[in-house]
């Protein structure tokens, strides 16, 4: 960590008041603020006291009048062959027409408007459109489940529903709204409008009375003016459900003020954005990175944003850097588990296209394996920076603040403590502070910095519960991940505290094994679970893909192969950390956003019901672990 970003970081802690009132003059206020932090009910901080703003307004108002006539939202579907671009003042027109739409339906200030929609624009304009007019967004991922969107139905009880007839992945249509339908019928609390965005992708049944078109009404309200509605810095914004491990989807809850300024501190500090350059996130408006770094971070820098519907891989691996070339990136944020599908294809198309626009490549979702990043540094040349977050903390945890001083990278780490964030590793059981080199739990230290969650939509009860009350004996917040800090401050996340794998007393993180197995040059991916032993307790399992599948077909060249995987295990972390297993898959079961379903590869392993599949992307990868683990046993 360098002596100027040390100090900055320092002065973050220290003196959070004058920091943050600095930060704060990197966005518009309607109204100053008269306190900056109100701390009185900890673990419950609020930010930037009765000053207000808006988020519409520093996205897109503001910039009008030096950038009305440059590209704001830049949409791209490989799903439908569709591109627009659309400007400032484009944007604003239609953020305003849906926000009329909106009001004519009766929501305000305060009231909720669930957003269940694939990446189109009109997403964006809801969002967009709620935050001018004072109402709180809540964005399901699209082609959720109708259970798991009942769900959220209850528990934010929207005035109003965005969807869409379907979206689309690989070239297949999917369909949304009968998924919307059921999930109504399942909810006890029932929306008095739907509005619909018809793509013509899917025939959809509309409800009498209920349902509302889009088109229809875009037509009536275009030339509707709806000002900015200035909220108060701590009024809610949107909420966004995240699992927990058992219960309910949490809605974690963000403010207007404290986000802001966070996002665009973060445009400045950790992302170097620029007014007028292009900014790539392949994210989902569904995850956190989605709201933080496609929509309002972007805008609120006076960006382009890219909002790509499509596969990394469709027409083919080149189209993210073809999109680059295109549009003149200058930074783009994607997660490993992308780059690990692109591990797989061609390297050459890594190289066909002009990236000399791209600054950086932020990479961020999931812990970030050395070998893949060194393939990705290799085969772009471009710089490519890790960091760590969550939906709760809504930006970056650990990172590299390269705009206060240019900071060095470390394969596998996603960098140092981002300034805000009073970082901490903590034993699990005596709550102390663990040294150099040491495990601990990743725990920051209360008040939250701005732009964090500011408690659980409808339960300040959970909130304390959940994230501050389990490490002994302190207020801390739990991340729920390992961690270690090296001599030089830098941070390795070694996997969720309730992924640990216990082998005979000894506690093993799953993220330390896959890393290792990862080291093996055959290898494309990988996920370690623990399965039950009647005589260790737990054991290791690995499932592994591997760039060339058709070696695995060969039962002598497999043997091979897997004693050679188990070896580096046992090179690199000791007998105790060696999976018992390497099975060969050609695909491992995840989530539509790219996250490893470890839980029901378990359950599989372990003869039991995998439960709920319904965010799973292709239901086959689940079967092919159930044929590997039946091969196996048989």
């Amino acid at each position: 960590m360098g002596q100027r970003y040390e100090a900055f970081h320092r002065r973050s802690i220290g003196d959070r008041e004058g920091f943050w009132a600095e930060q704060a003059k990197l966005i518009d206020w309607h109204k100053p603020f008269g306190q900056v932090l109100d701390y009185s009910r900890p673990p419950f901080a609020r930010w930037f006291i009765g000053g207000q703003t808006n988020l519409c307004h520093n996205a897109i108002d503001r910039h009008l009048a030096t950038q009305a006539e440059k590209p704001a939202l830049i949409y791209v579907s490989t799903e439908t062959g569709e591109e627009r671009v659309y400007t400032f003042a484009e944007l604003q027109r239609e953020v305003v027409t849906m926000a009329a739409i909106l009001g004519s339906q009766g929501v305000g200030r305060g009231d909720r408007v669930l957003i269940y929609m694939p990446m189109v624009p009109q997403a964006v304009f809801a969002m967009l459109a709620c935050a001018r007019i004072g109402a709180i967004h809540s964005v399901v991922f699209g082609g959720f489940a109708s259970n798991s969107l009942a769900a959220r139905i209850d528990d934010a009880t929207p005035k109003v529903i965005v969807s869409a007839d379907a979206g689309s992945r690989g070239g297949k249509a999917i369909a949304y709204k009968p998924l919307l339908d059921e999930a109504i019928r399942l909810a006890s609390h029932n929306p008095a409008r739907v509005l619909m965005v018809n793509r013509g992708l899917a025939p959809m049944d509309v409800v009498a009375g209920r349902d509302l078109d889009y088109e229809t009404l875009r037509a009536k309200y275009r030339d509707a003016d709806v000002p900015v509605v200035w909220l108060e810095s701590n009024e809610i914004s949107y909420t966004l459900y995240t699992s927990g491990t058992t219960g309910q989807p949490k809605g974690v809850q963000r403010d207007v003020g404290g986000y802001a300024v966070a996002l665009a501190a973060s445009m400045r500090h950790i992302f170097c954005g620029n007014a007028g350059e292009t900014y790539f996130s392949t994210s989902d408006i569904g995850w956190v990175v989605g709201h933080s770094y496609i929509v309002y971070a972007p805008l609120i820098a006076g960006m382009a944003t890219i909002l790509y519907e499509g596969t990394p891989i469709r027409p083919d691996a080149g189209i993210l850097w073809q999109l680059v070339e295109k549009y003149q990136v200058s930074l783009m944020f994607s997660a490993p588990t992308a780059i690990r599908v692109l591990k797989k294809q061609d390297p050459a198309l890594l190289t066909k296209y002009d990236t000399s626009s791209l600054r950086s490549l932020f990479l961020a979702g999931e812990p970030l394996d050395e070998p893949t990043a060194r393939w990705i540094t290799e085969g772009l040349g471009r710089p490519v920076i890790d960091n760590y977050w969550q939906t709760e903390s809504g930006w970056p945890i650990l990172g590299l603040a390269n705009g206060v001083e240019q900071m060095s990278t470390k394969l596998g780490s996603p960098g140092v403590p981002m300034y805000g964030y009073d970082l901490h590793l903590l034993h699990e059981q005596t709550g102390e502070e663990v040294g150099a080199n040491e495990k601990g739990v990743v725990a920051i230290m209360p008040p939250l910095p701005p732009g964090c969650m500011q408690t659980v939509w409808g339960d300040d009860e959970r909130f304390v519960e959940t994230y501050f009350t389990t490490i002994p004996g302190k207020m801390a917040y739990s991340t729920f991940d390992w961690g270690i800090r090296d001599d030089d401050g830098y941070y390795f996340i070694l996997g969720r505290t309730d992924d640990v794998i216990n082998v005979a007393g000894h506690r093993l993180g799953t993220r330390e094994i896959e890393e290792s197995v990862s080291h093996h040059a055959s290898v494309a991916e990988c996920a370690v679970i623990g399965v039950a032993d009647s005589l260790k307790g737990q054991v290791a399992m690995a499932f592994v893909v591997l760039k060339d599948a058709a070696a695995a077909a060969d039962p002598a060249e497999a043997a091979r192969l897997e004693r050679e995987i188990l070896a580096v295990v046992d090179r690199q972390l000791g007998a105790v950390a060696r999976p018992v297993r390497a099975h060969f898959v050609t695909a491992l079961p995840k989530t539509r956003s790219g996250k490893v379903l470890r839980r029901a590869i378990q359950a599989v392993c372990e003869h039991r019901d995998p439960g709920d599949l319904t965010t799973i992307e292709d239901v086959a990868a689940l079967d092919g672990v159930r044929k590997a683990v039946v091969g196996s046993d048989g």
